[in-house]
């Protein structure tokens, strides 16, 4: 039998090694190796001419940060299947805080081979280990074959590590190196108030915390959910329809959930985690709290028909999660016996669905502004938002409108004669059109916002006019007649009706 790596019987030769190479301090170096490479004495820092000195057939790689960030971000919404406490620990680590997660998969020694094997199907060399606290698992996983360390034991485990465990500057770490400490056990003879004293509390805070005496957990990339129920299979599902079923199942759940806390969720995220790493997440949003199994599953499945890449099973999927990462307060509604909460129940329904299917930004409602100018007196925020905004002031019964239900942006100008300089027009012209006044209310004088617009924008005397054929404007005049100053102009900024 012949291979096609050489002649028959001879095993194909072994790849040549290879480095990933940057520019620095004025010369290409090398910043990581692989393990043939490794094993041939090469290490990062060391420049790229003195490595093809030693190895001349060594294959050199330009390196790409951008491209590491992304694909470690990548592993990292993989991970997201084992638990939701996902952190990065740079430059090319994770941490996992699997408390309370392990034995959905037989325990902490299968958790932790169940991820070496979907790594290293994915071609990833790698090192992982469990201990009580992060600092411990990195300076373990960094320094040592990893592993699980047992409870209260991380003291024992990490004792003999060097120095460089603590990822210390390099100044501090060459410090200690000089007064002959090499390794955490001969810190941690030495008292914690003279190590503060004489290189600040961050390296008895680090000593302590990799020593497993102290901990403080992980910012996870993604903040852990109010609600969050899952499934996980034993063989890949690759029938959309079992998927739906399983989506089905999970909302019910949550609904349940929720039922029982007297919550209601606003945010809704299906996350979906494909055989070969791939993960899918759909969100759907409400305008108010909501535990109706039966509404979000239409938003879901209203979602999922708008999705530019339509969701593929490829390999299957092995496992879904539902998580509610905002939930308030829902109490039990009482209808009106008008009728209005059926009409507003409606009306949320359509804006939940049109969300769902436009994205939140394009579908906005406005909420009210604390000012007095009517330009900022109202902005527009997604639908989909908190309640949020200033109380809107009540009409009075029987009285005229205060403010235009159309307002210019920006206010039109127009040509006035008015009787007196600083009172209302007598008529105006507007788009070629000559109006006659027949009523004018006002003035109302508002004066800018000189922290917004400057000290120079002059102030504006509003007045609400009505001509002859009903019609009824909202007209401005910005400045006031002086000697010095050119007259004021005119202006048009809404229509009643």
């Amino acid at each position: 039998m012949e291979d096609g790596g050489g002649p028959a019987g001879q095993a194909p030769a072994p790849p040549p090694p290879l480095v990933l190479v940057e520019m620095q301090r004025g010369a290409l170096r090398i910043t990581a190796c692989d393990r043939p490479a490794l094993d041939q004495g090469l290490a990062p820092g060391l420049t790229l001419a003195d490595a093809r000195a030693r190895i001349p057939g060594l294959v050199s790689v330009e390196a790409d940060p951008e491209a590491d960030r992304r694909q470690i971000e990548r592993l990292a919404a993989f991970c997201d299947r084992f638990t939701p406490l996902v952190a990065l620990d740079p430059p090319h680590g994770l941490m996992l805080d699997v408390t309370g997660c392990a034995h959905l998969f037989g325990g902490e020694a299968a958790l932790i081979a169940l991820i070496g094997r979907r790594l290293s199907a994915g071609g990833l060399a790698h090192r992982a280990c469990i201990a009580g606290t992060p600092e411990a698992a990195h300076a373990l996983a960094r320094f040592t074959q990893g592993g699980i360390v047992p409870p209260g034991g991380d003291e024992a485990a990490t004792r003999t590590l060097p120095l460089a465990a603590l990822r210390l500057p390099p100044e501090t770490a060459l410090a200690l190196s000089r007064a002959g400490l090499k390794t955490l056990a001969d810190l941690a003879e030495r008292p914690s108030a003279a190590l503060s004293a004489r290189f600040g509390e961050g390296l008895a805070a680090r000593l302590r915390r990799t020593l497993g005496r102290e901990d403080i957990r992980i910012t996870p990339l993604r903040p852990p959910p109010d609600c969050v129920v899952e499934r996980h299979f034993a063989e890949p599902l690759l029938a959309m329809e079992s998927l739906e079923a399983v989506v089905v199942r999970l909302v019910e759940e949550a609904a349940r959930v929720l039922e029982q806390r007297g919550e209601g969720g606003r945010t809704f995220e299906f996350s979906i985690f494909r055989s070969d790493g791939a993960v899918r997440r759909i969100r759907v949003e409400t305008g108010r709290p909501s535990r109706d199994a039966g509404a979000v599953l239409r938003l879901y499945r209203e979602r999922l028909d708008t999705l530019a890449d339509p969701l593929d099973p490829g390999f299957g999927f092995d496992a879904v999660r539902l998580a509610v990462p905002v939930c308030e307060a829902l109490n039990t509604h009482q209808p009106q016996l008008d009728g209005r909460a059926v009409e507003e129940e409606a009306v949320a329904d359509l804006v939940d669905r049109l969300v769902a299917r436009f994205g939140r930004d394009r579908v906005l409602r406005f909420i009210g502004q604390d000012t007095h100018d009517p330009r900022r007196e109202a902005r527009m925020i997604p639908a989909t938002s908190p309640p949020g905004g200033v109380r809107w002031p009540a009409p009075q019964p029987h009285d005229p409108p205060t403010r235009p239900l159309q307002l210019f942006d920006p206010p039109q100008p127009i040509e006035t004669l008015a009787e007196v300089p600083d009172g209302p027009p007598l008529r105006f012209r507007w788009r070629r059109v000559l109006h006659e006044i027949a009523r004018a209310e006002g003035p109302e004088r508002i004066a800018p916002e000189w922290w917004r617009d400057g000290p120079a924008e002059p102030a504006r005397d509003y007045y609400r006019i009505e001509d002859a054929q009903g019609r009824r404007f909202w007209v401005f005049r910005a400045g006031f007649y002086e000697a010095e100053s050119a007259p004021p102009r005119w202006y048009l900024h809404g229509l009643f009706a």
